[in-house]
């Protein structure tokens, strides 16, 4: 059977035209999906606490429970930023009872420099019982050169965290945060 013999759609056919609209349709659904998947996933770390993303709180209403938990907590700075990150010192206490940290940067540099924070929380698991009332990760943060300062966290975990089975052993959780350069308008 040669392709003459193949019977075939005149280029302006209602079929054609429906196959192209179809077609369209997919791309512009796969261009709207490829936008909305950076904020959607965000929402659903945010609400699940996958990947360590821990929770925004005004505070703790529930109370502290017996159980004790560790926080420790971990600094590193992206090559570019000229600053020197002190992480704050580990705290045991009663899951549930509110926490203040304090975390020293010091730009060592000779100019202005903004600088943010990425975060996450080890155990991931943990992520959606920690709760952060106050972070410096929450804003950019411009040093001056050679100042010093220091950036509080107000934090709790979670009580509801005893009804989670899977982490009844862990009793240590590590928020770490990574320091970046933000890039001005200028630069």
């Amino acid at each position: 059977m040669t392709d003459a013999s193949l019977p075939q759609s005149p280029p302006n056919s209602p079929r054609n035209r429906r196959v192209a609209i179809t077609l369209l349709v997919l791309v512009a659904a796969m261009v709207g999906a490829a936008y909305a998947a950076v904020p959607l996933y965000a929402l659903f770390c945010q609400v699940t606490g996958f990947g360590g993303t821990t929770q925004v709180s005004a505070g703790n209403l529930k109370g502290a429970i017996a159980r004790e938990m560790t926080v420790r907590f971990d600094s590193n700075v992206e090559g570019a930023l000229p600053w020197t990150v002190v992480a704050a010192k580990p705290v045991t206490d009663k899951i549930g009872n509110v926490e203040t940290v304090v975390f020293k940067a010091h730009n060592s540099s000779d100019k202005p420099v903004t600088g943010q924070a990425i975060f996450n929380v080890t155990p991931e698991q943990t992520g959606m019982y920690f709760n952060k009332i106050e972070c410096f990760c929450f804003t950019e943060q411009t040093l001056q050169p050679g100042e010093t300062v220091e950036m509080p966290i107000v934090f709790f975990v979670d009580p509801d965290i005893a009804e989670n089975r899977d982490l009844d052993t862990i009793r240590d959780i590590t928020l770490s945060y990574t320091f970046y350069a933000v890039k001005s308008e200028g630069t």
